[in-house]
Parts: structure tokens; C-alpha cells; sequence
């Protein structure tokens, strides 16, 4: 049985080198800096409005508060709250709330219903028997198929999709999965390295975790939450691979 753990709630820059726009890049980059609605993130034709940015006259400014990332003069702010709003493609993870005639109803911790037709199951399921298959209450890894207004229609027609068993579950805010992640990877692969746990991450901030031990999950688990709670701390690589030193001298213990 798949335990669930409630957490909170959840670049490299080119231009002329040596200009004044370079400098300010190069620091913004180093800082991650935290940003307010409203706050100008850089001025200047060189760079360009990205997600959850705009430009007013000379000058971009941010429309959330976040994180703010610089990318081939491509300035965006990464939201550090709010709720998960599906995209095509993202993988998720959700659990069965209802089953009828052709599929299974979804929750994937979102304001959008979602829905995992038979035909999309990765393999025949017959219609009658759809409960042997997936039933109440199980949690699975899917991907996001489509979306229509209010609606998400899964898949599990991947390798690496389909029933989650056993571990645990963490739910994080869905605007921090991608430090969870880290630039290529980095910080998810550094939380299988220290815990050698299995850990599937889902974009929209359910992330599933099996250990061998269930102290390696407990690690794992810490881990995920100190990330979560210090995203906009610069140099936060450092500061994890300092906080799992701390937890496995104490033994888990804080």
C-alpha cells in the first residue's frame, strides 16, 4: 500500500561580453533571484519577454512571484505557487477515484478533471473487468494525453507508466518540480545516488518514492522537502549534499 506525504501547501545568458546587459545576466544568474509581481527583471532590447513576463516600454517586467530565469537573453519567472494546470505531454501522477464503463476518472491534484479511457490503459482490458486492472484508490503514472477546456485525457501507452505499488507519496507545490529536478536531471539523480531509491517525479507535484529500507524512503523524503522549502536559495546543490551528511550522521534524526 502506497503511503502519501503531505510536504508544504510545493542558465546560462549570452550578450555582448562585457556589457553593461552581460554583467547584469551573469549575476541575475548566480542569485536566482525572487521576484514580485510587478518587479522590472531586466530593461533593454536584448533580452526578450518569456512565461509569466511582459514588456511595458523598454523595460520586462515579472506577472508573478517566483523565481527568475535567465536563458539566451529569454527572461521567464518560474511561479513558486499555484496550482498544477495540465499540458500534453507532462507525466503526472494521480489516483483512481472512480471507475465506470469505459475508464477510470482521475484526481491529478489539479482544478482540471481528468480521465484514462480502456483503450489507453498500454494494453486489452476488458471493459467488464476494468476494476482487475486499476482499481479504487490506486495510485498510477501517466501522461497527459490531451486537454480541453476543464479536462485532461490520459495515457498509459509509454514504457515506464501504469500501477505505482507500495512506497510513499510526497505532494509538493507544482511550481517547484522543476528544482526537485535540477538542470539535466542534477537533483533528482543526486536524491537516487545518496537514498538508492526508485523515484518517479510528476509535474504536477506528486512524486513517488520506493527504497529497499524504509529509512532510504524517509531520506528521500527529507531530501525532497529541503528542496522544496530552499528552491531560491543560491548554491542549493551544496546545501543538500550538506543536509544529507547531517541526516545520515544523525540517522534521520533532526
Amino acid at each position: 500500500m502506497i503511503k502519501t506525504e503531505n510536504s508544504e501547501e510545493k542558465t546560462s545568458t549570452t550578450s555582448f561580453e562585457g556589457s553593461p546587459e552581460a554583467e547584469v545576466a551573469d549575476t541575475r544568474k548566480k542569485e536566482r533571484k525572487v521576484v514580485l509581481p510587478g518587479e522590472i527583471l531586466a530593461s533593454g532590447t536584448n533580452f526578450l519577454p518569456g512565461e509569466n513576463t511582459i514588456r511595458k516600454g523598454n523595460d520586462i517586467i515579472s506577472l508573478r512571484y517566483g523565481l527568475e530565469e535567465t536563458s539566451d537573453r529569454l527572461v521567464k519567472v518560474i511561479p513558486l505557487s499555484g496550482a498544477y494546470i495540465p499540458r500534453r505531454g507532462n507525466i503526472i501522477i494521480g489516483k483512481v477515484t472512480d471507475i465506470n464503463m469505459n475508464g477510470w476518472v482521475i484526481d491529478i491534484n489539479s482544478p482540471y478533471s481528468s480521465y484514462l479511457p480502456a483503450r489507453d490503459a498500454g494494453r486489452y482490458v476488458d471493459k467488464s473487468e476494468l476494476s482487475q486492472y486499476l482499481n479504487f484508490q490506486d495510485m498510477l503514472v501517466a501522461e497527459v494525453f490531451s486537454v480541453s477546456p476543464r479536462e485532461a485525457s490520459l495515457t498509459l501507452r509509454k514504457p515506464g507508466l501504469g500501477l505505482l505499488n507500495e512506497g510513499i507519496i510526497v505532494s509538493i507545490s507544482p511550481s517547484k518540480v522543476p528544482r526537485i529536478i535540477g538542470r539535466e536531471g542534477s537533483m533528482i539523480n543526486l536524491i537516487k545516488q545518496e537514498t538508492n531509491c526508485n523515484i518517479k517525479v510528476g509535474q504536477n507535484g506528486l512524486i513517488w518514492i520506493k527504497g529497499e529500507k524504509i529509512e532510504d524512503e524517509l531520506l528521500a523524503k527529507s531530501m525532497i522537502n529541503f528542496i522544496s522549502e530552499k528552491s531560491f536559495v543560491p548554491g542549493l546543490t551544496d546545501k543538500v549534499k550538506e543536509f544529507v551528511e547531517k541526516q545520515k550522521k544523525s540517522g534521520g534524526k533532526k
